[in-house]
């Protein structure tokens, strides 16, 4: 974590697992409007993400001297720029917000088609923050949760 004056300068969350939606805790998917529909959640301890088709819901719950429940919404509409970085078995998504505060989601732990979940699930985040409608074939395989790895087979 970065600090400026002592005042955060970069906000990260790492997430090692995903969350069947029938598993989220209500605490979380209370954050969920009606008009909303959740693509995914992920989990560590007792830090949770949920991303839906509005926006992304953070949940850092920190135990220390002082325990604290600090929950962040964060709208697509505030979202200024965004990347995704792919490596071995982690992967990141760097958000940077308009009031030039940066977020950074690390995935640890991922298998081959929790890869293809969050390319998916990058790619309707970004349809959103470029103002455009989720494509219906990346929200189908995101609710249907379609993460398999499909080879191209080529004709000899």
């Amino acid at each position: 974590m970065a600090y400026i004056r002592y005042k955060e300068v970069t906000k990260h969350f790492n997430f090692s697992k995903v969350v069947e939606l029938k598993s989220l805790p209500s605490y979380v998917s209370d954050y969920a409007y009606d008009s909303e529909t959740i693509l995914a959640a992920y989990k560590v301890g007792r830090d949770h993400g949920m991303i839906t088709d509005k926006k992304i819901v953070l949940f850092d719950n920190s135990i220390s001297f002082r325990p604290k429940k600090e929950i962040t919404t964060i709208p697509y509409r505030s979202i200024s720029a965004h990347s995704v970085i792919f490596h071995n078995n982690t992967a990141e998504i760097y958000l940077l917000l308009d009031s030039g505060h940066p977020l950074l989601l690390k995935f640890s732990n991922m298998s081959a088609e929790d890869k293809v979940r969050l390319r998916l699930l990058y790619n309707a985040m970004s349809s959103i923050i470029c103002g455009e409608k989720i494509p219906n074939t990346i929200l189908k395989k995101l609710l249907d949760k379609d993460f398999s790895i499909k080879t191209k087979n080529k004709e000899d």
